[in-house]
C-alpha cells in the first residue's frame, strides 16, 4: 500500500447514530480520531425524542484511505506570456472521458482592466504520471485545444479574485458541455448570477447563462462544480445532476464545504432564458459566520483560514463511493485575521483594525488578550499580505458519506450535521515550488497557504487528479492517485 498520509491519517468507521447525536464535532477542536462521535448539540438545539435512527453506510461501501494509492505527478504546457497561460492559473479543472483529457482554466482575471481577457480554458491530454522528487523529471501534457477566452462578455465586473467551477457532462438531453460557475473573493453589492454552460469546442463555444442558484449566498455557490451520479440523482435530488458549491475563507458562505445539486437545462435539453433562477437541492451548508459570532454548526476542527478549493464525487470499480473535498487546512493551535508574525507562527499577528474577534484558539475559543494585537500596518513593517493565517496549514482530503447527503437532501439531517469520516493529509507528495516574490501573499513553511487548488475524478479508471498551486514556478502541477 501506497504510504499516503502517514500518521496523519484519521478515520471514523460506519456507525449507527441517534440523529440529535450527528452534530458531532461542530468546530470546536474535536478531533475525529479522538473524540466520541456523538457530541453536545449547539445550544440553540433541543434534543427530539422521536426522530429517527439514521444508518451511515457500511465501511466496505466507502472509499478508505487505504484505496489511495499515489502515481506521481505531470507538468502543464506552454509559456508565461498571459492570459494564455498556466502560470497564475488552475482555478477549475474538469475530466473528459471521452477524450481522456482535462480541460484547466489559465491565468486569472485580474481587476481594474488589468487583465480582462482572464480565466481562459484549454484542453490537455493525460500523459502517465511520474513519481519524482525533481519537478524537471515530471512529463508535461500537450494541447488538445489551446485558451480561448470561452467567458468573453460575461460575468463582467467579476474579476477580484475570480472563483471559478468546471465539470463536464454528456448527459443524453443536452450532449456533452462544460458547466462553469463563477464568482470572486468579495461579493458585489448586488449579488450576481454565477452559472452557466459552453460547448467542448472551445473555439465556438456558444455561451448559455448567466443563471442564479436558488436563493443561495453568493459566497458558497461558485467554487467547484462536478456531476452526480444519475441514479442517485433520481432517487435524491429529483433529477438534478450537477453539484455545485464554495468554501469562502473567514467562514462567510458557511464555516465548512458547502453543496447544492441543480440542473441548468430544460426538460427538452435547452437553456434557460438568462438570469433564471435555478431551481437546487441542499446537500451540505454549514453556518455562516455572517449569522453568528461563534464557531458552531462548522465543520470538524473549523478554521476561518481554510481553503476547500474542489470536489468530486468518487465511484470505484469496486462498488465503493465518497464524496470527497480537497483544499489547504488550518490545523494550528490558533488561526487570525492579519499577518505573519516576524518571530514565527507561534506568535499571531493580528489586524489592528478588526472589528471582529481577529484570533482564536483550535477549539474556537478566543485567543487570549495578549495575542490580541498588531505587530505591523498593512504597508508598513508587514512581512506578510493581509488576510487569514494559521500557525500551521495541511493539503487535505476529507471524505463525506454520500448517505448523509442524502439523508439532507430529504430532510432527516440538519444541512450541518454531516462531517468527513475520514481526513487524508498530502503534503508529503507537494512540490511547494512557488516564485519567491509570490512568498508575500503564499507565506512559507508551515504557515504556506493555498497548496491545492481543484480536482476531477475519472470514474472509468479511477484516477483522481488534484493540481498543486504554485508547484513549477507560477504554474500548477497535477498530481494522479488511483482509488481502488
Amino acid at each position: 500500500m501506497a504510504r499516503l498520509c502517514g500518521r496523519f491519517f484519521r478515520i471514523l468507521p460506519g456507525v449507527m447514530l441517534l440523529l440529535p447525536l450527528l452534530s458531532a464535532c461542530q468546530g470546536m477542536g474535536a478531533d475525529p480520531a479522538t473524540e466520541p462521535v456523538a457530541a453536545t448539540l449547539p445550544s440553540d438545539a433541543a434534543p427530539t425524542a422521536d426522530l429517527p435512527l439514521v444508518t451511515l453506510s457500511e465501511p466496505a461501501t466507502l472509499v478508505q484511505p487505504d484505496d489511495f494509492a499515489y502515481l506521481g505527478a505531470f507538468r502543464l504546457p506552454g509559456g508565461d506570456d498571459r492570459p494564455q497561460t498556466f502560470a497564475y492559473g488552475g482555478n477549475a479543472m474538469t475530466f473528459n472521458p471521452d477524450r481522456n483529457s482535462l480541460y484547466i482554466t489559465g491565468h486569472d482575471r485580474m481587476p481594474w482592466g488589468e487583465l480582462p481577457d482572464g480565466t481562459q480554458v484549454a484542453e490537455v491530454s493525460v500523459p502517465a504520471p511520474v513519481k519524482a522528487r525533481d519537478i524537471e523529471a515530471l512529463p508535461y501534457a500537450v494541447f488538445l485545444q489551446d485558451f480561448h477566452d470561452v467567458a468573453a462578455g460575461h460575468f463582467a465586473g467579476l474579476d477580484e479574485i475570480p472563483r471559478v467551477g468546471l465539470a463536464y457532462l454528456n448527459h443524453p438531453a443536452t450532449g456533452p458541455l462544460l458547466h462553469l460557475a463563477w464568482g470572486q473573493h468579495m461579493p458585489p453589492e448586488v449579488w450576481p448570477a454565477t452559472h452557466a454552460w459552453f460547448s467542448t469546442d472551445l473555439a465556438t463555444p456558444s455561451f448559455q447563462g448567466e443563471w442564479y442558484l436558488g436563493s443561495q449566498d453568493f459566497n458558497s455557490v461558485n467554487g467547484y462544480v462536478f456531476s452526480l451520479p444519475t441514479a442517485w440523482a433520481d432517487a435524491t435530488t429529483q433529477g438534478r445532476y450537477l453539484a455545485t458549491g464554495r468554501f469562502r475563507d473567514g467562514g462567510w458562505g458557511g464555516m465548512g464545504p458547502s453543496l447544492y445539486a441543480y440542473t441548468p437545462w430544460l426538460a427538452d435539453g435547452k437553456a434557460p432564458a438568462q438570469g433564471t433562477v435555478l431551481a437546487e437541492t441542499v446537500l451540505l451548508r454549514y453556518e455562516s459566520s455572517t449569522q453568528t459570532p461563534n464557531i458552531e454548526r462548522a465543520l470538524a476542527n473549523y478554521q476561518h483560514p481554510d481553503e476547500w478549493e474542489g470536489g468530486a464525487w468518487l465511484a470505484t470499480a469496486t462498488g465503493k463511493a465518497a464524496v470527497l473535498f480537497a483544499g489547504t487546512k488550518g490545523t494550528g493551535d490558533k488561526y487570525w485575521y492579519g499577518f505573519i508574525h516576524p518571530d514565527g507562527p507561534r506568535f499571531p499577528c493580528i489586524d489592528p483594525h478588526a472589528d471582529f474577534t481577529a484570533c482564536r484558539l483550535a477549539n474556537g475559543s478566543p485567543c487570549p488578550p495578549e495575542d490580541m494585537t498588531g505587530c505591523c500596518e498593512e504597508g508598513v513593517n508587514c512581512i506578510s499580505g493581509r488576510g487569514w493565517w494559521s500557525s500551521r496549514f495541511e493539503a487535505q482530503f476529507i471524505l463525506y458519506d454520500p448517505a448523509q447527503l442524502a439523508q439532507v437532501a430529504v430532510g432527516a439531517l440538519e444541512p450541518w450535521q454531516p462531517q468527513p469520516y475520514a481526513v487524508l493529509d498530502l503534503d508529503e507528495h507537494l512540490y511547494f515550488n512557488p516564485p519567491e516574490w509570490d512568498a508575500v501573499t503564499l507565506g512559507w513553511g508551515e504557515q504556506r497557504r493555498y497548496r491545492i487548488g481543484d480536482v476531477a475524478f475519472d470514474n472509468i479508471n479511477g484516477l483522481l487528479y488534484v493540481l498543486e498551486l504554485y508547484a513549477d514556478g507560477a504554474k500548477p502541477v497535477v498530481h494522479v492517485w488511483r482509488v481502488a
